[in-house]
């Protein structure tokens, strides 16, 4: 059934001179951003203001979880090894002091993308050593061994989604992820570096209650979770899942109150807040110098 959008998530069409600048920079050096290929609907913010989360290892994944607009195929293409130097570049190019980098699944590497990831924070930790730098991981199938590799190359943030709660998850997810394997993958980084900060995110309207938004939440919590970020499942286009509930901006507030009370370090609750969402990066950037400059006392 077609639900209509109500007027909470309605926004403008994107446009100006740094949005423009962005996706030149992008389509001239073969990147591909998160923003254009989920169909963000604060891509228009986020660029005007300069920030942008790029998606690495290509535009093509090997999972096809059913709410996600990336193409799917069994076999991605050759990693580009450029890459990493093309994303410093853009990123030291737009100086900023923030950068989200995600990827798509690449179950069909020996590593699964894991020394691509690890390669490309330290590109740009070289080309820009004042960014902050959040990547957004796959799961690796759980191999503690390839979350190290992450790990090691020290971005300041790392976040994995379990994206809906347990019940939904194999009606959202591919077969191949799991609600447990996710909580256990952002259990590994927290035992692998208790110091390193964690994040996830959970889209709601996909017919989950408040009890078992609040559970998982709690199962966030339980491995350690710092950071989460909930918001309003869109859907990308006929072929996807259906918009189950708008979730009223209210009960975004109420899971908001709710996630606090657990012990989350900050929450970004609201119709239009994604997993890289500009105002919790900016509060997060703040959370981690405050961290460090204690550390250093």
């Amino acid at each position: 059934m077609h639900r209509k959008k109500p007027p909470w998530l309605k926004v403008r069409a994107p446009g100006g001179e740094r949005y423009t600048w962005i996706k030149g920079q992008a389509r001239e050096l073969g990147l591909h951003t998160v923003c254009e290929e989920a169909h963000c609907p604060n891509i228009g913010e986020c660029w005007a203001g300069g920030t942008a989360t790029f998606m690495v290892m290509s535009d093509i994944c090997t999972r096809g979880c059913r709410f996600c607009a990336v193409n799917t195929k069994r076999i991605g293409p050759p990693l580009d090894a450029e890459e990493p130097r093309k994303l410093s570049q853009t990123i030291a190019a737009m100086e900023l002091d923030y950068v989200v980098v995600t990827s798509v699944n690449r179950d069909d590497l020996d590593d699964q993308g894991a020394g691509h990831f690890a390669a490309c924070i330290e590109a740009i930790r070289k080309a820009s050593p004042n960014t902050m730098v959040e990547v957004l991981i796959p799961d690796f199938q759980g191999r503690k061994d390839l979350i190290q590799m992450v790990v090691d190359a020290k971005p300041e943030v790392i976040a994995h989604n379990i994206e809906t709660v347990e019940r939904l998850t194999p009606t959202v997810r591919d077969p191949r992820a799991s609600y447990r394997q996710s909580l256990e993958v952002l259990a590994a980084i927290k035992q692998a570096d208790p110091d390193r900060a964690t994040k996830s995110s959970i889209m709601v309207g996909l017919g989950e209650t408040e009890e078992e938004v609040l559970h998982a939440m709690g199962d966030l919590r339980a491995v350690g979770t710092d950071f989460l970020t909930l918001g309003q499942y869109l859907k990308p286009s006929n072929k996807h899942l259906q918009v189950e509930a708008f979730i009223l901006p209210a009960q975004f507030d109420r899971y908001r109150e709710l996630g606090e009370g657990l012990g989350f370090r900050y929450i970004a609750s609201g119709p239009l807040v994604r997993s890289s969402y500009k105002a919790g990066e900016f509060f997060i950037r703040q959370q981690i110098q405050s961290n460090n400059k204690r550390d250093i006392a």
